[in-house]
């Protein structure tokens, strides 16, 4: 299978890589949503912040907007969610937009938390200290499959603005080893730059699994080499296959 299965569901209450996500209903800018039949198919971000009107969360949601038309051809569902009331989150847009003057839409949902219900099943806040709102929730990102299991979470600083690059370039990774059964450098799509075997420039070229056999390997990835590794090991084999889960003609 190209999505082979690494994790197991947790048996406790932790959030964890591989989970079934926790179902949730709530109020957005777009209307009430259900979280899980919002998901239904898709690919979906859930872009979380500790508050409204906050300067680093207003161009992390302004530059999410910049980019949404690029998450959403690639099959990508995208939300934001923090703790602020519809009303705040409606004002809080308009400042948003004004701030990368009038040039963007937010066409994706902003979640109002007011009670922080959905950071405490997403682990975002403790919840002994739910109703503190002097403790702020975190700054995490979720990527979440069609099957509606956890694919990738990130945790910033509160002072670090997260880089949308970034989670293009992730959600690109997951898809691509979701379809074909690969594993992505680091750097990818940058890795192997200066890499050339049999002629054959490297850059960007991707790993296969480890679940791959050899035989497997040479019927569906007949363009794959092997680099040779002291040990004698032959895992690293490598196979160029673009982002669109393309071989090269």
């Amino acid at each position: 299978r190209a999505d082979v299965e690494l994790y197991l569901q947790s048996t406790d209450t932790t959030l964890r890589l591989g989970d079934y996500v926790p179902d949730f209903q709530a109020n957005t800018t777009m209307g009430k949503l259900s979280f899980h039949q919002w998901i239904e198919g898709k690919w979906a971000i859930l872009f979380c912040h500790p508050a409204a009107f906050t300067p680093v969360c207003t161009t992390e949601v302004g530059t999410l907007a910049m980019f949404y038309n690029t998450f959403s051809s690639n099959g990508f569902r995208v939300a934001t969610l923090s703790r602020d009331s519809i009303e705040d989150l409606v004002a809080w847009k308009r400042d948003i937009i004004a701030h990368f003057d009038n040039r963007i839409r937010i066409n994706f949902p902003m979640i109002a938390d007011p009670s922080r219900e959905v950071a405490v099943k997403y682990g975002m806040v403790d919840p002994r200290l739910r109703d503190n709102f002097d403790v702020p929730s975190n700054r995490d990102v979720f990527v979440i499959g069609p099957d509606k299991r956890l694919k990738l979470s990130m945790n910033y600083h509160l002072t670090l603005g997260r880089s949308i690059h970034e989670l293009l370039r992730i959600c690109d990774a997951l898809q691509l080893s979701a379809r074909e059964s690969i594993a992505t450098p680091a750097s990818w799509p940058n890795n192997h730059a200066d890499l050339v075997v049999n002629s054959r420039v490297m850059k960007g070229s991707v790993f296969l699994l480890s679940t791959i056999t050899d035989e497997d390997a040479d019927n569906f990835f007949p363009d794959c080499v092997e680099l040779k590794m002291p040990s004698g090991g032959n895992y690293m084999r490598l196979t160029k296959i673009d982002r669109e889960g393309r071989m090269p003609t």
